[in-house]
């Protein structure tokens, strides 16, 4: 029997937190055909087997580390080729020998990530909220996007809930029409004459879109292989489905609803497949520190593969009560009954390698690593999801998508593709149920990506770049070699634009662009929609089939884009590039001999501080994990730990070279703090980070990120905010 020690409990060599234990013993096992008893079993045998390796992967990371450190310091006064750095670096293993050409064999991947171009969403899973818009948010209403963004001019104040207001709503529909136009167009006329959509029988056999016009013509849809579906009659349809590059977009129709009733043709919306894909994060997204974190990160998984997570929300005084999105029967252009998807395929990303958890602790009282648990239990959770008799079915072909973040290189690929096994047969799950998604934003993974690729070979479905964290870890690896450019300019330097094309070419040449996702990084600023659809169009340009958006009317607004541009037709446009740039990629963005002024200095300095305390203040005071933080400039951006990574390693790379010094940062940050106490001033519950530096738990961590940013491993920061968080727990009780 289990013992319950000091709110542990006790069996098979682990200590589990009860917490822990109650919620896999009492609503996560059950139902799943494996007792809590054998779980925990299965768990200590899989501590037990891949502890060492871990270990060992770890210190194989600070070895490697410490070799690049002493030859960046007795190279520093040279200039170093990109080829010298290319034979040190396979010298000691860093740069791994690439193998023959190969493709990748994974089967059974949802059409969600096969075949479907979309935005891809990014939520906290331990905010429920959060968690469940995501999901529903596989259909963004684009009146709702236009009409509360400054993509329709003049915006001002005129948003829902302020009161509808007609004109600014006519200029939405109008933009909506040329849409409609530009993306489904009439053999004649324009969507914006229409008076009535209604159906015709086309060639005997199937229906097309038919419409008739304010000077009494009728017309068609000019390609009827767009037009996907309907509700209703035939003659009076409720919906009108359509696709494009094989998005769906929804047309509802009601002449009796706030905007149908002064449509021309009864309109009330257009609904866009917008986050065809999300990512439910346990890892930069979230603040989990201790075993009640994480345990209510795990139940709301867990809610949502049983389908049964609910939230009541409070919206313009009324409380409603928020579940999953039921999916919706249409009938095809040839009258069969069709099945749309309402929700989002769900992703669930993992723990790097590199984070321990006292949620459960070896008999000696030792975390274990915290991505064995994550692999453990999120798979349990998503056992309930594979029945055959789930309402919400969240995969298709019963397959379990799994982000794993932070991957050095396709060894530690390669083990965590063993680990996946491992799981799956212990949980008598059948082999390559669990999936891989590679986080591209290591400087180790970069540069041997084909072969992390072969290395999860039966298991990639995914692959994406992430600006912050790789430049955090280009600017760690390189620390000794001399001082970073400032940021913007690192944006803009050789080794960024080759490592984005790298990216996409890997995964072009390895066959994933037929079976997976080739991902971009995330929108930052959630509130500047306008330039997102201006500038957004990138990614999928660039031959990315997937990048990452800060909210469900960001997904919406670009979903637009992935209607504009083919990426299928890219990726294959893109197969005759020249994919050779592994000498731009070893070409760190140093400042070289150019003079800073002090202004430049100042400003940079300013600009890493005040986010740096912008972000961390809301982590460890409140556990908040994601967050909307306005910049120095007041610009809110969407932020998580991979700003911090880069910021904090850039400053300590200044202060390293002698750009800048400690007393000099240290006012920085004390004038940064006012800075963002006023930013912050009327937040319920906000304490403030002046003036009492000295008392300050999120104060303190933000010199910590700096401060320790040369001897943190890779400059990664969750040991420190880890620690902060758990004192400013203690102290403040929350």
């Amino acid at each position: 029997m289990p013992e319950l020690t000091d709110n542990y409990v006790s069996l098979h060599g682990l200590n589990v937190h009860q917490s822990l234990y109650d919620l896999v013993a009492k609503e996560i096992a059950p139902g799943t055909g494996i007792s809590a008893d054998d779980f925990w079993k299965y768990m200590a045998e899989i501590v037990i087997e891949f502890s060492p390796i871990n270990k060992r992967l770890l210190e194989k990371r600070d070895q490697l580390q410490k070799s690049i450190d002493e030859w960046c310091a007795a190279n520093r006064e040279r200039d170093i080729t990109t080829a010298e750095t290319q034979t040190f670096l396979s010298s000691i293993g860093y740069l791994v020998e690439e193998g023959p050409p190969f493709r990748i064999d994974v089967a059974n991947v949802d059409s969600e990530i096969a075949s479907i171009n979309a935005p891809q969403l990014v939520v906290p899973v331990d905010n429920a909220r959060y968690a469940l818009n995501a999901v529903n948010a596989r259909w963004g209403s684009l009146y709702d996007a236009l009409y509360n963004s400054e993509i329709v001019e003049p915006f001002g104040d005129k948003k829902i809930g302020a009161g509808y207001d007609p004109e600014r709503g006519d200029k939405v529909i109008a933009w909506g029409r040329a849409f409609l136009d530009r993306i489904f167009p009439l053999e004649n006329g324009s969507h914006a004459d229409v008076t009535h959509y209604f159906l015709t029988t086309k060639d005997d056999f199937y229906l097309t879109l038919s419409a008739k016009l304010e000077d009494g013509s009728t017309t068609f849809i000019k390609d009827s292989k767009k037009f996907a579906g309907f509700r209703g009659h035939p003659d009076n349809p409720r919906q009108i489905l359509l696709v494009n590059n094989g998005l769906h977009i929804r047309i509802p129709i009601n002449r009796e609803s706030l905007i149908g009733k002064t449509d021309k043709a009864g309109i009330r919306d257009i609904s866009v497949e917008a986050a065809v894909t999300t990512i439910q994060d346990l890892e930069d997204a979230i603040a989990a520190v201790d075993a009640e974190d994480k345990t209510n990160a795990y139940r709301n998984w867990l809610y949502l593969m049983k389908g049964t997570l609910n939230v009541d929300i409070e919206k313009f005084g009324r409380v409603t009560n928020r579940a999953l999105n039921s999916d919706q029967m249409f009938l095809s252009p040839t009258s069969s009954p069709l099945r749309l998807r309402s929700r989002s395929l769900m992703l669930i990303r993992h723990t790097g390698l590199h984070m321990y958890t006292d949620a459960v602790t070896t008999k000696m009282g030792r975390p274990i690593p915290e991505g064995f648990l994550d692999a453990m239990v999120t798979t349990l959770c998503a056992m309930h999801n594979l029945k055959d008799s789930c309402a919400f079915p969240n995969s298709q072909c019963k397959s379990i998508y799994v982000v794993k973040p932070k991957l050095h290189g396709p060894v530690e690929v390669a083990t965590t593709v063993e680990l996946f096994k491992r799981v799956e047969e212990l949980l008598g799950l059948p082999l390559y149920t669990l999936k891989i998604g590679i986080m591209d934003e290591e400087r180790r993974t970069t540069v041997n990506l084909n072969e992390c690729i072969r290395a999860a070979n039966h298991r990639a479905i995914f692959i994406n770049t992430g600006f912050l964290d790789r430049t955090g870890d280009e600017i760690h690896t390189m620390m000794e070699l001399g001082p970073a450019m400032p940021k913007e300019e690192i944006k803009q330097a050789p080794w960024l634009l080759a490592y984005e094309d790298w990216n996409v070419d890997a995964g072009i040449r390895t066959g994933l662009s037929k079976i997976g996702q080739i991902g971009k990084g995330m929108w930052t600023m959630p509130d500047l929609l306008k330039q997102m659809l201006e500038v957004k169009s990138n990614h999928p340009t660039a031959g990315a089939n997937t990048a990452w958006v800060p909210s469900p009317a960001a997904a919406t607004i670009h979903a637009l884009h992935y209607h504009d541009i083919d990426v299928n037709q890219v990726q294959q446009e893109l197969r005759m590039r020249d994919a050779d740039g592994l000498t731009e990629i070893l070409t760190p963005p140093l400042l070289g001999d150019r003079p800073l002024t002090t202004e430049e200095i100042d400003r940079e300095l300013e600009n890493n501080a005040q986010g740096i305390l912008g972000y961390v203040v809301h982590w460890v005071e409140e556990g908040i994990g994601c967050s909307k933080i306005p910049d120095i400039n007041g610009i809110d951006l969407m932020e998580d730990r991979a700003t911090l990574r880069i910021s904090s390693q850039h400053i300590a790379n200044w202060i390293r070279h002698g750009i800048t010094n400690k007393e000099k940062v240290l006012g920085v940050f004390k004038k940064m703090a006012a800075v963002v106490d006023s930013q912050n001033e009327g937040n319920e519950g906000y304490r403030p980070l002046s003036p009492d530096y000295d008392n300050s738990v999120a104060f303190q961590a933000a010199l910590d990120l700096v401060f320790q940013g040369c001897e943190s491993p890779n400059g990664y920061t969750e040991e420190i905010l880890h620690t902060r968080r758990r004192e400013a727990k203690r102290k403040y009780g929350s």
